[in-house]
């Protein structure tokens, strides 16, 4: 049977984005319920992150916060073999982030000093989604840039799914490895409304960052357009699309696309390609795969959702089509991909070749895996370590430099109607010759 819907492109150049499949009508549905969330967070705080806790967790807490004792203890229990994974992926990701980072610069020209600092932020909130996985991977894309970058104090939030209402041991022990401090047993977009807006428990963080379903990333967008806190971007249900021709693995693009299928039942899988000839031998695939996996009946969800074939004319309309839909993850699997995805501008990362999966992105590649979705990359990028500062901008001036700039100021300030900006410059300049 064929799990991937045909979306047949060829002859027609019109933007695209309506008519691939994205889960929005899922984002329209759950609006009203996190606007209801937040505003109940703010006003009773950890009570009602307790009773929203209750709600949806099912779990029964007092304390929101994770004892020391727990963290100390899923650390010290942690398999060796897997303690040297997590060692590898933090290194790498950390080299990646000090190499990403943004350095001070200054220059004078025409008597006119001026430049950027770079300030770490005081205090971030790092949100570790739950429900259907454990992420231990996100804890290290999210804490160690923020490490690199000087961030004060990390506040991270991760939803009670283990036994008793503990959050699962691998993301403590994680958690515990890079030193968090501050460890609390929220989920959802309760757990963004108590870093948001703070609560007895719970400090109020200056931004907030991290992957979550749809729930998280409104309650996430709603506290930055409430100037709250800033956010690093919408980073809600998964989506792979693969730029594929005729060299392609038919086994490795059908793997591919169930890699990410197998987050959510609203991942979005998408096959863009020239080649009609590559979709019979990647639906056979997708057979085999969906057959032996773990995660089926969700995997099953997301490909009859959201997994589509998009037909194109040729590579170049495959471009412009991979352009337009700006990926989450973008895969280019083609003859020279590296010139191929130098072409596509828009992707929250690419990964280029056939033997790049994103799943080596997911975990230890270097580059951070918490990326815009549902076409956001179109006008912001992923999670990095200048997420972590705040650009501050400088300017000094002599006072030759002020009057060689004072009739520009004067032209445009009488141009705008304010008078009083001028006045601030001439002022200075009164009893000069």
């Amino acid at each position: 049977m064929a799990r991937l819907t045909v979306l047949d492109l060829r002859g027609d150049r019109s933007d695209p984005r309506d008519r691939i499949p994205r889960p929005r009508d899922q984002v329209a549905a759950a609006t009203d319920v996190v606007r209801d969330i937040l505003a109940a967070v703010r006003e009773r705080g950890d009570d009602e992150v307790r009773a929203l806790t209750s709600r949806f967790d099912r779990v029964e807490l007092d304390d929101l916060r994770v004892p020391q004792a727990a963290l100390d203890a899923a650390l010290e229990d942690l398999d060796p073999d897997l303690r040297a994974a997590i060692d590898r992926a933090v290194d790498q990701v950390r080299w990646f982030h000090e190499k990403a980072a943004p350095t001070d610069w200054e220059e004078t020209r025409d008597g006119v000093r001026m430049g950027q600092w770079h300030r770490p932020i005081q205090r971030v909130g790092v949100y570790i989604p739950g429900g259907k996985a454990a992420y231990p991977s996100t804890v290290i894309m999210t804490v160690v840039p923020a490490q690199v970058a000087g961030v004060g104090e990390v506040v991270l939030c991760v939803p009670p799914t283990g036994d008793g209402g503990v959050p699962d041991r691998t993301v403590l022990a994680t958690a515990s490895l890079l030193g968090v401090g501050h460890v609390f047993s929220i989920g959802g977009a309760q757990a963004i409304a108590a870093m948001a807006y703070g609560t007895d428990s719970v400090p109020a963080c200056d931004k907030i960052v991290g992957p979550g379903n749809v729930y998280v990333a409104l309650a996430k967008a709603q506290v930055q357009a409430e100037g709250v806190c800033g956010i690093d971007s919408i980073a809600g249900p998964t989506e792979i699309a693969i730029v594929a021709d005729r060299t392609a693995d038919p086994r490795v693009v059908a793997a591919d696309l169930v890699s990410q299928a197998e987050h959510d039942e609203l991942a979005s899988a998408i096959l863009i390609t020239a080649d009609e000839d590559l979709v019979a031998p990647v639906e056979a695939a997708l057979e085999d795969e969906v057959a032996a996996t773990k995660h089926r009946q969700r995997i099953e969800a997301s490909l009859a959702g959201q997994g589509t074939v998009v037909l194109v004319d040729d590579i170049d309309h495959a471009v412009q089509v991979a352009e337009a839909y700006a990926a989450e993850h973008l895969e280019v699997q083609t003859v020279d991909a590296a010139a191929v995805a130098e072409r596509i501008r828009y992707a929250g990362t690419t990964f280029i070749g056939h033997d790049t999966p994103v799943s080596l992105g997911d975990y230890a590649a270097g580059p951070n895996h918490t990326l815009p979705v549902l076409g956001t990359a179109r006008f912001t990028g992923g999670l990095t370590t200048a997420s972590y500062l705040v650009p501050v901008n400088y300017v000094e001036v002599t006072r030759d430099a002020l009057a060689d700039l004072a009739p520009s100021v004067r032209q445009l300030a009488a141009a705008e109607d304010l008078p009083a900006h001028a006045r601030a410059v001439d002022v200075r300049l009164e009893g000069d010759a």
